[in-house]
């Protein structure tokens, strides 16, 4: 609705998702964040969510919980919520956490950025301005550089991300471009080609993205000596993204050329020079180590021209890191490459990829929810659900649960009773791939207890499938917070004890099991009968209603 005549338009509403493995710079973008909000033409952000993507324990091991992530005052004056996501990249974390909010833009920021004056303005300026087809806009980056010496090879490289199409160091998107193509491929697990990979979906979808008036500083983070090293893995990314895109996808990408194929004549000319001395034939093996040698010094060459002169401060440290690093990179690059490429020889599916498994909640989901249940007599399944369970393991759906059991840690239940309540439940409904209890009380900061992932990456793990091929199916909120957090498809089947709240935040809603699994028919092996059948006029296909995107869910501390 446009706004009245010599009015102008409200500000779009937006969120901002930023995912951190908890760095210091955190706080910093934080409290820039919290400094915009100046005035009505340029409102704070509608939602702050900080994907907390620090690794979690592995299922069945000892190792401490990292504590819950602090948002400190900055943090807690946005009203700022932490989706704990487990350490599986930054793709997986933006999914996480622009999944977990409500409003039609989702401006995705990198947790060590700063917000100058006036950005918010600008970015309201930018959302404003998008047209229909506009489906992003990306901010400018500015990379501070130091003004008495030339920049380091990292201070370069940090500065080239000035330049990069598409970055999500500051990206702004509307929120149905992202339902759209699935949002980013958490097939890349680096915090490298998954920005572009997804802006190149998003384009061929049909949207259109452009380039807005604000900029966000984007300063050069401390690092080690080996940074320029371990970058390299990033060539694995190249591999993936060829096999899903093609040949030519650099150029429709708008992503640089690399230094790959120096590379492997240099990693070529160290094998013939190896391959000489073992077959001792010297010539061979000089002219090998020659090759070797002038390539590397090319190399070397090439990464200190630009940089700091002797008598800097710095020129010391950066000659004695780039003379060791220009040596290993091209067996790094390399290495990298042949396994990218011997992984994406398997093939690779279009993102999303089809489910593998459904994992389900068990009381109130597949049986009638008794708080604390310890007796097996008083198991009695929801009516519907063995022929639902049947029909998924005819077409080679595997099967978990994935259950909170705070009574065991609250002294009301014991775990053998829990586990003679989950072996009268397979009684009557069938096998079960996996199950994945939490025992833990709410107040035991497990790795485990839904909403967190713990429950969901464990049946995953154990099922030998990626969290983003299964499904999860509950009653409650919970549910619908781990099976985001975890990269999993979440659908809600409401009972009498689900709030209103839960139902409006999640992205689907079904009124029971078997509406719920004609739901997933798309991504699923096969097709159900039901679903095959049809369903009735006014309804879509599965059945099922998708009333909005789903709110990060806080531990409700539920019966279970």
């Amino acid at each position: 609705m446009s706004a009245p005549a010599g009015r102008p338009a409200p500000p779009v509403p937006y969120a901002v998702v930023v995912p951190s493995i908890g760095r210091p710079s955190l706080d910093r973008l934080l409290e820039t964040l919290v400094a915009q909000a100046d005035g009505p033409d340029s409102p704070g952000p509608a939602e702050v969510v900080v994907a907390d993507d620090r690794r979690l324990p592995r299922p069945g091991t000892t190792d401490p919980v990292p504590d819950p992530l602090d948002l400190g005052d900055a943090g807690r004056a946005l009203g700022a919520r932490v989706v704990r996501t487990g350490g599986r990249g930054p793709a997986a974390a933006r999914n996480a956490g622009w999944r977990s909010t409500t409003a039609p833009w989702v401006v995705l920021l990198d947790d060590d950025v700063e917000l100058p004056a006036g950005w918010a303005r600008l970015l309201t300026q930018d959302l404003a301005a998008a047209t229909p087809r506009t489906g992003g806009v990306q901010g400018r980056l500015h990379v501070p550089l130091p003004a008495h010496r030339r920049p380091t090879d990292w201070e370069r490289g940090t500065a080239g991300l000035e330049r990069a199409a598409w970055a999500t160091a500051d990206m702004a998107y509307r929120r149905a471009a992202l339902e759209q193509v699935g949002g980013f491929d958490e097939r890349f697990p680096r915090a490298y080609r998954e920005d572009a990979d997804l802006a190149l979906r998003v384009r061929e979808a049909g949207w259109e993205l452009v380039r807005g008036t604000r900029t966000t500083t984007h300063p050069v983070r401390p690092t080690d000596d080996a940074v320029s090293l371990r970058v390299q893995a990033g060539t694995r990314d190249d591999a993936t993204f060829r096999a899903l895109h093609g040949p030519g996808w650099r150029e429709r990408a708008e992503t640089g050329r690399g230094r790959l194929a120096w590379h492997v004549a240099t990693v070529a000319a160290a094998a013939v020079g190896v391959g000489g001395l073992v077959a001792r034939r010297p010539r061979v093996a000089v002219l090998g180590a020659l090759g070797w040698a002038a390539l590397t010094a090319q190399f070397l060459g090439r990464r200190l021209a630009p940089g700091p002169r002797p008598g800097d401060d710095v020129f010391g440290p950066e000659l004695r890191r780039m003379a060791w690093t220009s040596a290993a990179i091209p067996f790094a690059a390399v290495r990298h490459r042949v396994a990218g490429a011997v992984a994406a020889r398997r093939g690779l599916e279009p993102w999303p990829p089809p489910l593998a498994a459904v994992l389900l909640d068990r009381d109130g989901t597949l049986v009638h929810d008794v708080p604390y249940n310890g007796d097996p007599a008083a198991v009695r399944p929801l009516a519907g659900a063995p022929a639902v369970l049947d029909d998924l393991r005819a077409r080679g759906v595997r099967l978990g649960v994935v259950s909170n059991q705070s009574g065991v840690g609250r002294g009301l239940l014991t775990r053998a009773q829990v586990d003679a309540v989950n072996a009268r439940v397979e009684e009557l409904l069938g096998p079960f791939d996996t199950w994945q209890v939490c025992p833990h009380a709410p107040d035991d900061a497990c790795a485990c207890r839904k909403p967190g992932p713990g429950l969901v990456l464990a049946a995953a793990a154990d099922l030998g499938v990626e969290p983003w091929r299964c499904a999860v199916v509950g009653d409650i909120g919970a549910d619908v917070g781990a099976a985001l957090a975890a990269g999993a498809t979440p659908v809600l089947v409401p009972t009498p004890v689900t709030r209103a709240e839960e139902v409006a935040a999640a992205p689907c809603v079904a009124p029971d099991l078997a509406a719920a699994v004609r739901a997933l028919d798309d991504r699923l092996p096969g097709a159900s009968p039901a679903h095959a059948a049809g369903s009735s006029p006014g309804a879509d296909a599965a059945g099922a209603s998708r009333p909005g995107a789903p709110a990060a869910t806080p531990d409700e501390g539920r019966a279970a």
